[in-house]
């Protein structure tokens, strides 16, 4: 996967160097992700949590099997039963199958998309990209889209945020860019591990020592103010507009500390959604719904398990899938069970829509490879004809399939679908009218979607 983290407009000296804000110690990230908004009576009341699958999960070995298919595409594991008739999952995931009334897996959504970069785009911004590679967005990403639809809102605490492993907090890493629309709008993101004791949430919240040096307000604004006396003669600056002034309500924001603070839930909690980075990163987005959030991506890439590879992308020259999965999709099974149980459980399932998808299904035809000492390795390519989708919540329908593919899931057989009706659909949900225009630089009139229709069968 092409990985271009996004360096910052604003040299860290040049930043020290724009009055106050250096001596109270915030830093570049502090301004130019930290955000509020004015706040409006009747705000909605929606969120949506997208788990990102980052490299291609193997639909094959997941949510669309074939057992019928012949040796080259099924694989070696078997399809065990749900409570859902005509759903069947891998039997590495037996609490999927427990609870697949709670949620809707949708087997028809493709693109022609075959590289990372091209694919993340594609799906992350239900937009044909201008590009077929690299990660750097030429349309606003979704969440950024969320971001500006809502930027009215006074939280107390990020409106969008992604949650990511230690060094791939660059914007760019999985095409969550804003393009156009500006570096206003980019996600908050988390970085790290918070399963580990030391973790901590940059930018959120502000020591005793530092606490004791913010106490004049008026001396911190007159710092941003210069800030922004120097973004009006640096066009990457400039997208940034009014954010600056309320970058001192965020880093002080009760509000952002509590929700971020997994603390604060109970041991059992933790321990149903695993106590690694993988379960407290996703818990940490439940919490963050909870509290407002409107949109939590959460990357699930690299499980930190011995003898897996470090994202999704498990071609036979990269790793061999199928040990991959024995030992990836346990975990997995048990993070998404425990945040659909749990939104279920209390009582969010109008209020919050779960997505888990990555940027392409893999291969149904196995590949190999010569894995030297460890005899020959089989994996699965990039494969964007074919892919599953598991959705949750949202007041939408659950237990069900949506759509279907050929008898070797190599393309949609039945209702075929694309990112943008997926969406249509999270647009629905959160009231916001993808018809609805923005105005790039050049104050042409853009639509937040160019097409795609709302799932009917979801509705």
């Amino acid at each position: 996967m092409n990985v271009n983290p996004c360096a910052g407009p604003l040299s860290r000296r040049s930043f020290l160097t724009a009055g106050t804000l250096g001596v109270a110690g915030l830093s570049l990230g502090d301004v130019m992700r930290l955000r509020a908004a004015e706040g409006k009576p009747n705000a909605p009341d929606t969120s949506v949590i997208f788990v990102w699958l980052a490299g291609g999960p193997p639909h094959l070995d997941m949510y669309d099997m074939k057992p019928d298919a012949p040796d080259e595409y099924r694989g070696p594991f078997k399809p065990i039963r749900t409570s859902v008739r005509g759903l069947d999952v891998c039997e590495l995931m037996p609490l999927h199958a427990k609870c697949a009334d709670k949620y809707t897996v949708i087997r028809s959504i493709a693109h022609t998309f075959n590289d990372h970069g091209g694919g993340s785009k594609r799906v992350m911004t239900g937009r044909i990209p201008n590009t077929p590679t690299e990660t750097v967005n030429d349309s606003p990403a979704v969440c950024t889209v969320v971001a500006k639809m809502r930027e009215k809102l006074k939280l107390g605490l990020p409106n969008c945020v992604s949650a990511v492993d230690g060094g791939r907090a660059g914007v760019d890493t999985y095409a969550q860019g804003a393009a156009w629309l500006g570096h206003g709008y980019t996600p908050f993101i988390v970085d790290g591990d918070p399963s580990k004791p030391n973790f901590q949430v940059k930018n959120v919240g502000v020591s005793e020592e530092m606490a004791q040096r913010l106490d004049d307000r008026f001396t911190l604004l007159k710092g941003i103010e210069n800030v922004r006396r120097e973004a009006d003669t640096n066009p990457a600056l400039k997208t940034m507009g009014g954010h600056y002034a309320r970058a001192f309500d965020m880093l002080t924001s009760t509000q952002a500390r509590a929700a971020f603070d997994l603390s604060k839930e109970p041991a059992a909690v933790r321990e149903r959604y695993g106590m690694n980075a993988w379960g407290q990163r996703t818990l940490m987005a439940r919490r963050l719904v909870e509290a407002g959030c409107s949109f939590v991506t959460v990357v699930l890439e690299n499980p930190h398990i011995n003898g897996c590879f470090y994202n999704w992308d498990t071609h036979a020259v990269n790793h061999d899938n199928f040990v991959d999965m024995r030992l990836r999709l346990p975990m997995y099974d048990k993070v998404i069970t425990a945040l659909v149980e749990d939104l279920h459980d209390r009582g969010l399932t109008k209020k919050v829509l779960l997505v888990v998808t990555g940027e392409f299904g893999r291969s149904p035809r196995i590949s190999k490879a010569d894995g030297g000492a460890k005899g020959m390795r089989l994996g699965r390519e990039h494969w964007p004809q074919s892919m599953s989708v598991l959705v949750s919540g949202g007041g939408l329908k659950m237990g069900q399939v949506v759509g279907s593919t050929d008898k070797l899931g190599t393309h949609p057989h039945e209702n075929r679908l694309a990112p943008e009706d997926l969406w249509a659909t999270v647009y629905k949900h959160l009231d916001i009218d993808p018809h609805t225009f923005l105005y790039d630089p050049q104050k042409r009139p853009v639509p937040i979607l160019p097409s795609g229709q709302p799932i009917r069968e979801l509705l």
